[in-house]
């Protein structure tokens, strides 16, 4: 009795809610039916011209390598959730975040605290301090890990950046990191920082780490700027020298080049002058022990003709009868250049006195 009165007795329940059911669906059913197509396209997505979408179904991601994983710009077709999630990842935006972890806040007296969690401050090389602020720019390189198993970007490239940072100024003096080392500090830092964010698996890529502020504590700023400019002024000296050096240098040798070549020059002219008199002297030499007296007597009258070419004035004196002069003196000038001499006659001598 008892089986055969429960259906009826649930079927007396039912038919209530059956014939609210049925006169609302009588009433209302292209509403349901468009509701329903609606809730089926729900999953059709558009993705951007600088994004890339990925479809988790239910929390799984959908694909087995990145061509299949990664949606591009276009229609995409999913289906709705809570089935499919699709996450929407913006690769070409560039983020920037400042980072101010390690830089003393505003209004800090030197002196009151160096406490690292309200003062940020990193300690360089040769255990000075320096306050540090950046600013990171950053763009999604793989929207998988992004997506997945990064953590929240912000914090991770926080704490990344900031940790190359420590560790790069901890290897650098800090005369060099104040002077000119600057550039190797935030390129050492970068790729620092960007292997952290690749063993986080964060999906980010680092495209750019700048430096807004790199200096000492204040109480000490004005010491530090001392040492800098002398640091400065020894390197613009030092390449001031070595400019003087460069352009010195090529001047010297080159009048060490032309001295050389003139005194290889005058050594050649003066070899071969040498060895043209060796030879005349050496034909002379062998002219005389053929024929002695023809070349004595070529040479003496060589040599009278040579001296009476440069006389002023020539008068010709008769030998004495002995063939013994006195007190006769032949004198010769130089004509000066440019300047003809013309003879001038000499007053008759003497007669000379006859000797005993």
């Amino acid at each position: 009795m008892r089986r055969t009165r429960r259906p009826s007795e649930l079927g007396r329940l039912a038919a209530p809610l059956a014939r609210l059911f049925d006169a609302a669906w009588r009433r209302m059913h292209w509403w349901v039916a468009a509701m329903a197509v609606l809730y089926a396209v729900s999953g059709i997505s558009v993705i951007g011209p600088d994004e890339v979408a990925i479809v988790l179904r239910w929390g799984r991601l959908v694909g087995d390598a990145p061509a299949t994983q990664q949606h591009g710009p276009g229609l995409l077709f999913a289906f709705p959730r809570p089935v499919d999630r699709v996450v929407r990842v913006k690769t070409r935006h560039v983020w920037e975040q400042s980072i101010e972890s390690l830089a003393a806040p505003a209004g800090f007296a030197f002196g009151d605290t160096m406490n690292p969690v309200r003062v940020g401050y990193v300690l360089t090389g040769d255990q000075n301090v320096v306050h540090v602020a950046m600013t990171a720019r950053y763009q999604v390189r793989d929207p998988v890990d992004w997506a997945l198993y990064g953590p929240e970007a912000a914090s991770i490239l926080r704490v990344e950046v900031t940790a190359a940072m420590v560790h790069s100024l901890g290897e650098m003096g800090v005369d060099h990191v104040l002077a000119d080392g600057r550039k190797l500090l935030v390129e050492t830092a970068t790729r620092r920082a960007q292997a952290g964010l690749d063993g986080a698996h964060s999906g980010l890529a680092l495209v750019s780490l700048e430096l807004t502020d790199l200096a000492p504590p204040g109480v000490l700023a004005r010491d530090f700027d001392a040492v800098q400019s002398a640091y400065i002024e020894m390197e613009t000296k030092k390449k001031n020298a070595e400019a003087y050096a460069q352009d010195l240098l090529p001047k010297a040798q080159a009048t060490a080049d032309r001295s050389v070549q003139s005194a290889r020059a005058d050594a050649a002219g003066e070899s071969a002058r040498a060895t043209g008199d060796a030879e005349a002297f050496r034909a002379l030499e062998r002219q005389y022990r053929a024929n002695p007296a023809v070349v004595r007597e070529r040479l003496y009258r060589e040599a009278v003709e040579a001296a009476v070419a440069r006389a002023r004035a020539v008068r010709w004196v008769p030998p004495p009868a002995d063939g013994r002069y006195q007190r006769l003196r032949i004198l010769v000038a130089e004509e000066k250049a440019g300047e003809r001499v013309s003879p001038v006659p000499l007053p008759e001598p003497a007669e000379p006195e006859e000797q005993p």
